[in-house]
């Protein structure tokens, strides 16, 4: 009723009319983006750090758009669907990004497992010699074993894919696949939005690839989710 009051107090004839008034007047957030990217440049023009901020994220989504039509991001797709199994490592820093996205993949596929390399030899992956199996590794300036990670996972027969924000001069040696993103700008610290939207994107196009096997998995989760999910409390 309160706001009933203040909206015919503004000329409205309540909730429907100010939905009228917002669906015949504001324009839509397409047609916004042309005057928005530009006063954010502007702004960074001025020094203004977080529109600075802003404006290299939007950079790095551009990259990550143009970077999902590249022949590398296909096969980024295919073999985490075709892998008999995927596991992904990271920085312990990095580990809650690395479990998100195990589960992100999950919701796709089975066999999924994330590394935290706790035990401190990785046996989970390097116990046996693999032909068929994918190590994803979330790099970053942290990760200082990443490279003799990935050249173990190759010598024991498994594909690495590195998903990586810095330039990484051993990649085209012990890497299957690299998804590389711009390097960070020389002023500006390590970034975990670019890799997080990096990683959520191509979770996103592996389950888009896996179609109605994807629709079908994520249903019976729900379903064990419901049966096994803690009651909650009263």
């Amino acid at each position: 009723m309160t706001v009933g009051r203040f909206l015919r107090s503004l000329g409205y004839h309540g909730l429907d009319g100010i939905r009228v008034h917002l669906k015949e007047n504001v324009a839509p957030v397409t047609l916004q983006l042309p005057n928005i990217l530009e006063q954010l440049q502007k702004d960074a023009g001025e020094s203004r750090p977080l529109a600075a901020q802003i404006v290299e994220q939007v950079e790095i989504l551009q990259h990550i758009y143009n970077l999902a039509n590249q022949p590398q991001w296909h096969d980024a797709v295919s073999t985490i669907l075709s892998s008999s199994s995927v596991f992904v490592a990271s920085h312990p820093g990095l580990a809650g990004l690395g479990r998100h996205f195990c589960e992100r993949l999950t919701f796709a596929r089975d066999h999924v497992l994330f590394l935290d390399g706790a035990n401190g030899s990785y046996i989970e992956m390097l116990g046996a010699h693999s032909e068929d199996s994918l190590l994803i590794i979330i790099d970053s300036p942290r990760f200082a074993t990443s490279r003799l990670l990935a050249r173990s996972a190759r010598r024991a027969g498994h594909k690495v894919l590195l998903a990586t924000g810095q330039f990484t001069e051993w990649a085209h040696e012990f890497a299957n696949v690299t998804l590389s993103l711009p390097p960070p700008r020389a002023n500006s610290r390590e970034s975990l939005s670019g890799m997080m939207a990096l990683l959520e994107l191509i979770a996103i196009a592996v389950a888009q690839a896996a179609g109605g096997a994807a629709e079908s998995r994520a249903r019976r989760i729900e379903e064990l989710q419901g049966m096994f999910a803690p009651a909650p409390l009263r």
